[in-house]
């Protein structure tokens, strides 16, 4: 009993000092980082070079990558990311953006289609629809051209066409 009671009071006081350890050596994260991050499509689609959108946010502050690798944000986003961190960004390069971004987009064959739901599981936008064992579709407006289903797809039902604009 009295050895129960001990171990009490010195986890007491061991979590006393951890949380006051956690208190005074805080993590400063860097502002920017998080504006960026919450400008990104979200999407985690890697078409940047990076598994996500925060790691990305990240080696724009910290490794001055450049602003134009988000395919899903477009023009718009390189604007908005340039305004957080007060750089000016040539038109001629807006330009480009645009045109190039939804460029592409994903088309299912119907008839190749089993319903076995990989692709959907694996679109980071929830482009594709359909429940398992039957068809699926694409959502062309939802559709970022990033090509992830292609891989998982097991019949090779999907195809990239470009997008009527």
């Amino acid at each position: 009993m009295f050895t129960i009671f001990i171990f009490s009071v010195l986890s007491f006081f061991l979590g006393m000092i951890l949380s006051i350890a956690a208190y005074k050596f805080q993590l400063k994260k860097d502002p920017a980082i998080e504006i960026i991050n919450e400008l990104l499509p979200q999407s985690q689609c890697a078409q940047c070079g990076y598994s996500g959108c925060y790691p990305y946010a990240e080696a724009i502050v910290s490794n001055s990558e450049k602003i134009d690798k988000c395919i899903p944000g477009g023009a718009d986003l390189i604007s908005q990311i340039a305004k957080v961190l007060n750089i000016e960004i040539p038109l001629d390069i807006l330009l480009i953006k645009n045109k190039e971004i939804f460029n592409t987009t994903v088309l299912i064959d119907e008839k190749n289609c089993v319903g076995c739901a990989k692709c959907a599981t694996f679109c980071p936008v929830d482009a594709i629809i359909g429940a398992p064992n039957f068809m699926h579709t694409v959502l062309q407006e939802f559709c970022t051209g990033c090509n992830i289903c292609l891989s998982h797809c097991p019949t090779n039902c999907i195809q990239i066409k470009k997008r009527d604009l």
